[in-house]
């Protein structure tokens, strides 16, 4: 049986994914926001957005996955 401490740290683990969600949303603000200001740039930096959001996204699906290890994994 677990104790309360994996789930405490599985609950800590999971504050990746709030990051991830704040930080997604502030490079999708930025791009329209620089899109808005000048048109004609915004199709040249499509790719670094895109980049930008599967970073970013990622962290946050690495932090849910050491949430899932902290829960389900056997102790010892």
């Amino acid at each position: 049986m677990e104790n309360g401490m994996n789930l405490i740290a599985a609950g800590l683990a999971c504050v990746a994914m709030a990051g991830a969600g704040i930080g997604v949303g502030t490079i999708f603000g930025n791009y329209l926001q620089a899109a808005i200001r000048n048109p004609s740039a915004a199709q040249a930096q499509f790719g670094n957005l895109i980049f930008g959001f599967a970073v970013t996204e990622a962290l946050g699906i690495f932090g849910f996955a050491i949430a899932l290890i902290l829960i389900y994994a056997p102790p010892g």
